[in-house]
């Protein structure tokens, strides 16, 4: 039997060391505006050396009443240092996500570095601790459209359906009524309004009862129905709220068929519901979801692409404050502070100006893949991934992930978030462009919602169909979309349509 022995041994190898300031800059590509608005307040705070940008902010109003027009951004590349510390390979960042942890450090950036001045953008530095969770330790309270958006996202899996659930529920007001017009709102999208409807019927559905609804009659009729009270006599009494408003009671009891006890009842169960279900929350809704990007349409057809530089906080470092107490320090204590409150307003002041130089690379890569869906609407969605807007700007996929999450982008057809434009594909039967799964799927449905009952189609027919317009899709993926929109089978859409006939 061997012994046990000891052995040292020396290897040479290499890793990526990731430094306190790498953590702090890929954190924060994945703040919201919000959230890093919030951020670049605590730091001016925090360090002295930081200070607002008002020049910045005086220039761009300037220039925006100067041309009346918005202009596309034009950066240069940022420099290959500045690349190193935002982009880095997922497989070797081992960050907790559920933690904000941007606690402040000092930056490998000599102390002459502090003459940069900064202007839009996002970053980090100052101190914090570790386990800051910006989302947790805000004060404010979760908004009516935050609380909707959350529950969109465990709704449904379909991203057409996201995109037109997100779109509405921003349109949604403080009290959670949404007043715009059915109509208008498929024109944007273009889509038909039936599909609108129906992504409006699902949202009807959140909590609190009574949300998303048109009118009042149709708020109180949502809580109703949740409540099981929603009968035909109830029905007839919100159709008739003015009357109610006149106390024209006898009319009502007419036109419900009840006596003067189930009028009274009735009445009484009304007073309870809520007219304002958005009211529980947080009165900011309107502010809940800003965009990052703007994308605007240029007089000769082409797409503009544009950060939002409300949202973007501007700050530069104070370098005559810098000299003045830098050579008025005495101690070890005060000019290690001092360099540290140096190196690290240097730091927030690089990592804004590239984070926002990130965003808006990303976003643009995004807008030239899906210039058709801006064009045309939503059933032109090209198949995207991560990889395809990576490999086109080159970064890596970890960071074209973390700068789509919880980035908004203002459309001329909604504000949709920028994860929302990355779909699956369907492979081309003739061997051209793929198509995107939701535009397939947005196919399928159009097809079924022209049959007639001598022509209804099966799924076999459907991908005969499909195959003609050069879509390769097998039987099992139509029955699969087909499902997924809630659509029954070919035998039972014969039926629903001979009885409808």
């Amino acid at each position: 039997m061997a012994g046990i022995m000891q052995k040292l041994d020396m290897r040479q190898g290499q890793s990526l060391v990731m430094t306190p300031q790498l953590q702090q800059a890929i954190k924060l590509l994945q703040l919201s505006n919000v959230e890093l608005a919030e951020f670049v307040e605590g730091e001016l705070e925090r360090n002295p050396l930081l200070e607002r940008d008002e020049s910045s902010e005086s220039a761009e109003s300037t220039r925006q009443e100067g041309e009346g027009e918005p202009r596309e951004l034009e950066l240069s590349a940022p420099s290959a240092d500045a690349s190193e510390s935002i982009d880095a390979d997922s497989d070797v960042l081992h960050i907790d996500d559920s933690k904000a942890d941007l606690s402040g450090v000092a930056a490998n950036t000599p102390a002459d570095a502090v003459s940069q001045g900064g202007t839009w953008g996002n970053g980090g530095g100052g101190a914090i601790s570790e386990d800051y969770d910006a989302i947790a330790n805000s004060s404010r309270e979760m908004s009516l459209a935050e609380h909707l958006h959350d529950q969109l996202a465990t709704a449904t899996h379909d991203p057409i359906d996201r995109m037109i659930g997100a779109h509405l529920i921003d349109l949604a007001d403080e009290d959670g009524y949404l007043r715009s017009d059915m109509t208008e709102i498929a024109a944007r999208l273009g889509l038909e309004r039936a599909r609108i409807e129906a992504v409006l019927e699902m949202t009807q559905s959140f909590e609190p009862a009574g949300v998303m609804a048109r009118d009042l009659g149709e708020c109180l009729a949502l809580q109703l129905r949740e409540k099981d009270r929603l009968d035909p006599a109830m029905a007839t009494l919100l159709d008739n709220l003015e009357r109610l408003a006149r106390h024209e009671y006898d009319a009502l009891k007419s036109l419900c068929g009840v006596d003067n006890e189930d009028l009274d009842e009735m009445i009484s169960e009304i007073r309870e519901l809520t007219p304002k279900p958005g009211m529980a929350f947080g009165h900011d809704s309107a502010r809940a979801v800003e965009p990052d990007v703007f994308i605007r349409q240029a007089p000769d057809g082409s797409w503009q692409v544009e950060l939002n530089s409300e949202t973007l906080p501007r700050v530069l470092v104070n370098n005559r404050y810098y000299n003045e107490i830098h050579t008025a320090a005495r101690t070890e204590n005060e000019k290690s502070f001092i360099t540290e409150c140096s190196q690290n307003a240097s730091w927030l002041v690089k990592s804004l100006d590239q984070r926002a130089r990130t965003i808006l690379k990303v976003a643009s890569e995004i807008v030239r893949q899906q210039d058709m869906f801006l064009a045309n609407g939503v059933a032109y969605l090209r198949p995207l991934n991560l990889k395809t807007v990576a490999d086109a700007i080159g970064m890596h996929e970890s960071t074209v992930s973390r700068v789509t999450s919880n980035k908004f982008v203002s459309t001329p057809r909604g504000m949709f978030e920028l994860k929302y434009f990355f779909t699956s594909a369907i492979p081309s039967a003739g061997g051209g462009e793929a198509h995107s799964a939701e535009a397939v799927r947005h196919r399928i449905k159009t097809l079924i919602g022209q049959e007639t009952l001598e022509d209804v189609l099966s799924d076999d027919k459907l991908v005969n169909l499909l195959h003609d317009e050069g879509i390769e899709i097998a039987r099992r993926t139509v029955a699969k979309y087909r499902e997924a929109l809630n659509i029954p089978s070919s035998v039972q859409r014969r039926r629903i349509l001979k009885r409808a006939g």
